[in-house]
């Protein structure tokens, strides 16, 4: 691939798909999953009827006091008072530590923006070595065994910790979830891709672990090439199936028998950092890797097929000319190996890569871990599709501290023995108040309560008609039957790192109340619902293990200007416009941080703190904004950095190697790649100070 002139036009932005998206986007990252009938065909309730349902008024004043009990136990949750201005005139003296930086503004721009007096450092873009003996990166000589000792594609979720026993060493874990052949390879065919493209993509999904060197006067991370932690998963990795579906029938394949050891993750998304230094990563839109569900006829698997979104035939990527485990009708169960939440060990570069079935099967979003007073681990769970559900996992054992063998063993089997629930949804509003136009009902917000379904514990089922096998297999399912709450997209869910309150991202639904579909709900209060929201929910006394939870929504996304927005009570002409929330961090003041995926505002992606204490409670701020096409993923948000992944740059319909949408990173004449940015202040100050 020769050099690429400078003065060569960029294509038109094109109408967009789905909220933001391209189109380019909707096929590579999920399957165009949006243009497909929606899995769940469940005459579950969604929060109108639940409320019209209600026996008499007194339940749902009962309903709106466990909702305030909880709020009560975290502090957090009372409206705020007027805040001073600060959009208008840039001031931002009076903001909550954290927060206190110049708002970025809405753009277009193709580029990482920043505020003033911050800056933008790449970190680590795709294909960056990060093995022994691995190459620089040449987008004319790429190879598979070249790719799998570099940095993957389409960065994700960040995680980042401490190298033990080295000063100024940090170790960098990054989700891979999905690849775009046409910005990859030049001159690529969709309809005859090559098998060395087709190894190549399966290099570049995955995870790497790659261990930076810090510098405390500038605050640049540099990647150690050959660490002794650096690692590659990829495609092809060999994970250990663990918990209680190990070994199922329904997991078995001709090349493994034993149910036990699957081959690659694929299509991770979020993820979360277990308290025992573990990382968490949950495989996403894996379905639209398998071809031929349409050759299925058996109506139960077509059932079971139609409802994890698989369907058709040929794949957009045609992995299954390759590999046949690619192929429903040659492997059937081969697709009951994906859709786990996976976790690896960043300090152990032997520890072999598990894939926890106690945690259920969906399209995972990620995992987001709590503690419970005693010790015991909760898991917070998203399944990102319209209409799906909010998932948590109680682990039955306690967590031992401490670095030895022995804790470490101990800590090993967490995810493998406890109970799996799903959430339903009650609100607190009468239901002519909820009409979809998203105007607050007369008490004043957006809340409720809600109870945890148990689903399965160990070798048990909660569901009727339904084995433990079953119900960790096809979750969906189980949750169908039990009467699960509909949600718009439940995406990254994080519990609140002080006050416990867990904060989950609903990114959008623009079916829902449409002809046929689920119309709003007090916790889905919009029709047409292009923005998104952010949701908190305080379970019963603060304790995870609680069967009653309340709830609120904290922000109604979208453009302040439309009457349908909300931000917590907050002033509108004060906050900057959001939409389409998908990736939640918290900073060390506890502020909640959100990063934005299909900004339906016409602007690019971003990335935004929002305070959520006292008088600026609901404020929300825009830190940053990315590139051309790109999507902003993974934020970590320490006292002296912030990083994002910047995912799919130049993603744009009708961009290609040989006509590309961005010059970003590397600018004029080179190919556009996905890349990890960490922002400093300039003189490497405290972020927000």
């Amino acid at each position: 691939m020769g050099p690429r002139s400078s003065a060569r036009r960029l294509p038109l932005l094109t109408p967009p798909h789905q909220g933001g998206r391209a189109a380019m986007t909707c096929v590579y990252r999920c399957g165009n999953a949006c243009s497909h009938p929606v899995p769940n065909t469940s005459d579950n309730p969604y929060l109108n009827d639940l409320i019209a349902q209600a026996v008499s008024r007194r339940s749902l004043l009962r309903a709106g006091v466990v909702a305030t009990t909880a709020a009560g136990a975290v502090g957090a949750l009372a409206a705020p008072a007027a805040a001073d201005p600060w959009w208008h005139d840039h001031g931002h003296d009076d903001a909550p530590r954290g927060l206190r930086f110049e708002a970025v503004p809405p753009n277009t721009d193709d580029q990482v923006t920043v505020p003033s007096g911050y800056r933008p450092q790449v970190v680590i873009r795709w294909g960056d070595p990060i093995l022994d003996g691995a190459p620089e990166f040449d987008p004319d000589a790429q190879t598979p065994e070249t790719q799998a000792g570099q940095f993957g594609y389409n960065c994700d979720y960040l995680a980042l910790l401490d190298a033990p026993w080295e000063w100024r060493r940090r170790v960098l874990v990054a989700n891979h979830e999905y690849t775009d052949e046409e910005l990859m390879f030049a001159g690529y065919d969709g309809d005859a891709p090559t098998r060395e493209q087709v190894e190549i993509a399966w290099a570049a999904h995955g995870l790497s672990v790659v261990a930076l060197d810090e510098d405390r006067r500038s605050g640049d991370l540099t990647p150690v090439v050959g660490h002794r932690l650096n690692r590659r998963i990829t495609a092809t990795t060999e994970f250990e199936v663990t918990g209680p579906a190990a070994g199922s029938e329904l997991l078995k394949t001709s090349a493994d028998p034993t149910g036990t050891v699957v081959l690659g993750t694929l299509n991770n998304c979020a993820g979360g950092t277990t308290p025992w230094g573990t990382i968490l990563s949950g495989e996403e839109n894996y379905n639209q890797y398998f071809a031929n569900a349409e050759s299925v006829t058996d109506p139960q698997a077509r059932e079971r097929l139609s409802r994890y979104g698989f369907g058709g035939g040929a794949t957009q990527r045609k992995w299954e000319q390759f590999d046949q485990r690619f192929d429903i009708a040659a492997e059937p169960n081969e697709v009951n190996r994906f859709g786990w939440i996976v976790e690896i060990d960043p300090l152990d570069p032997d520890a072999k890569p598990r894939k926890r079935t106690a945690l259920g099967r969906l399209k995972h979003e990620g995992g987001g871990p709590r503690l419970t007073r005693s010790g015991r681990v909760v898991v917070y769970m998203g399944d990102d599709e319209r209409f799906d559900y909010f998932y948590k996992y109680v682990s039955d054992d306690k967590v031992r501290w401490g670095s030895s063998r022995w804790a470490r063993r101990h800590n090993d089997t967490l995810l493998d023995e406890g109970t799996l629930y799903v959430a339903k949804f009650t609100g607190n509003s009468p239901a002519e108040e909820i009409d979809g136009s998203g105007e607050l009902p007369s008490d004043g917000a957006f809340d409720g309560a809600g109870e945890w379904i148990p689903l399965a514990s160990g070798d048990e089922s909660f569901v009727e008609g339904m084995s433990a096998d079953e119900v960790y297999v096809y979750t969906r399912l189980a949750a169908d039957k039990v009467g699960a709450t509909k949600m718009d997209r439940p995406e990254d869910v994080q519990p609140h790192p002080y006050t416990g309150t867990v904060y989950i991202a609903l990114t959008n639904n623009s079916q829902r109340g449409t002809d046929g579909k689920p119309a709003a709900d007090e916790a889905n209060p919009r029709n047409s619902n292009k923005h998104g929201q952010v949701l908190e929910v305080m379970e019963e006394d603060n304790d995870p293990t609680s069967l009653e939870f309340g709830w609120r929504l904290l922000l109604v996304c979208g453009d302040p200007e439309d009457p349908a927005t909300y931000f917590a009570g907050f002033p509108k002409d004060q906050v900057s416009p959001i939409s389409c929330p998908d990736n939640v961090a918290f900073d060390p003041h506890g502020n909640l941080w959100i990063s934005t995926d299909g900004n339906a505002l016409g602007t690019h992606d971003g990335l935004f703190g929002v305070a959520l204490e006292g008088q600026h409670r609901g404020q929300v701020k825009q830190f940053l904004t990315v590139p051309n096409g790109a999507e902003t993923c993974g934020p970590i948000v320490e006292d002296r950095h912030v990083l994002v992944a910047v995912q799919h740059p130049g993603e744009v319909d009708g961009a290609s190697v040989e006509e590309p949408a961005s010059e970003w990173p590397d600018g004029p004449g080179s190919i556009v790649r996905p890349s990890v940015v960490n922002v400093t202040k300039e003189d490497c100050g405290r972020i927000g100070r």
